[in-house]
């Protein structure tokens, strides 16, 4: 049982336990079914926890040039390069220690062939399955007019010379059904690409750490498919399953506002700075120890500390069987998968620090945050 006394509010608390058996199942994936799985760092960047990370996973896939820098000197390993647009003042350094390189457009490859072919990076090209499970529409990455990946008609029924691979993320938390209609549906509209490529990174959205994702239906899948191709080297690159459930957000009560119909607790984090997901998606977060309200029951309503009217927990009120107080400490659950790398100073809010309980129950503060981290990102 963690102390929360002991640790400072707010901040993110990882526990290196929960990540372990996380990444020990992701671990058996990978080796049961003959693959390679990496960390998305747009998902799960919390660099003080690589130590772990990279005794199970492969490499890291970045999505930017700081990402990249990120994943080179923390994580090293494999690292993939996937960005919707490159730019000629970034490409050599975005390109060093790099081992594999997808295109979002043929024009892009076009573009920057030739300085590609001049490494030992293997080259790809992003495809849109034109399917997607996802919802809502702002997490579809193969909506009608998506701007990610290449449609089979403009592709054509011949690769580019020099394409090693190809890259499809169409998923987002989604189950092992899903990959299933995606692989069907890249054979379908790729399939006859797929003998003249090395390796095919099937991207992020992969949920397998989640209790309810069937792991032998996703081996059997993958092990399916591979014997259909068995020359390709093929990749999975989760993010949210890596961190999944593996940590919380500690707050505190600041203040109690009665309303006449809620109390208003409001807090020391914003939903907007350091929740954001749960107004983009939306969703409604878990807190340890509360549930929905019934009929007849006080409600309360979590407020964050912002001045923008918006900033509160939407999604639904929250009873708890003994009244807030002030001081009380409030327990988000599962805050470390993308919620960490969205975070914002914006208001000027302190942002939450991040710390990490061990496997013998020690708690290690990693980070604080000051004015000076505000300031320097301001001019």
């Amino acid at each position: 049982m963690i102390d929360y006394s002991q640790i400072p509010s707010p901040c993110y608390v990882l526990e290196s336990e929960k990540l372990i058996e996380n990444l020990e199942l992701i671990d058996s994936v990978q080796k049961k079914a003959g693959i390679t799985i990496i960390l998305a760092l747009k998902g799960f960047a919390m660099f003080s926890a690589f130590p772990i990370v990279k005794q199970y996973l492969q490499g890291t896939t970045a999505s930017s040039l700081f990402e990249a820098r990120l994943g080179r000197e923390e994580f090293g390993k494999e690292l993939h390069l996937y960005l919707l647009a490159y730019q000629e003042k970034e490409f050599p350094e975005l390109i060093q220690g790099a081992t594999h390189i997808s295109f979002n457009s043929l024009s892009q490859w076009e573009r920057f062939k030739e300085k590609t072919l001049l490494t030992q990076v293997s080259p790809g090209l992003r495809i849109n399955p034109e399917y997607s499970p996802v919802e809502p529409e702002i997490y579809n990455p193969s909506s009608p007019l998506s701007r990610l990946g290449i449609r089979a008609e403009k592709l054509g029924d011949k690769l580019p010379e020099g394409i090693e691979g190809l890259h499809c993320h169409n998923l987002c938390e989604s189950d092992s059904q899903a990959l299933a209609r995606t692989l069907e549906q890249i054979e379908t509209l790729f399939g006859h690409h797929l003998p003249q490529i090395k390796w095919l990174n099937l991207g992020g959205g992969h949920l397998i750490t989640s209790k309810s994702y069937d792991i032998e239906h996703l081996i059997q899948v993958l092990t399916r498919f591979k014997s259909r191709y068995p020359h390709l080297h093929i990749y999975l690159e989760p993010g949210s399953a890596v961190a999944w459930e593996t940590g919380v957000l500690r707050a505190t009560v600041l203040d109690l506002i009665e309303t006449s119909n809620l109390i208003i607790a409001m807090l020391d984090v914003s939903f907007t700075a350091h929740m954001p997901d749960c107004l983009e998606m939306p969703y409604k977060p878990r807190i340890r120890g509360a549930r929905d309200p019934q009929q007849q029951e006080p409600r309360y309503r979590m407020g964050g500390l912002t001045c923008l009217a918006g900033d509160f927990m939407g999604m639904g009120d929250y009873y708890f069987e003994t009244p807030l107080q002030i001081g009380d400490t409030i327990v988000f659950e599962d805050m470390i998968h993308y919620t960490m790398v969205k975070t914002s100073m914006f208001n000027g809010i302190k942002h939450p620090a991040i710390g990490i309980v061990r496997t013998d129950g020690t708690f290690n503060l990693v980070r604080e945050f000051c004015y000076e981290d505000y300031k320097s990102r301001l001019s």
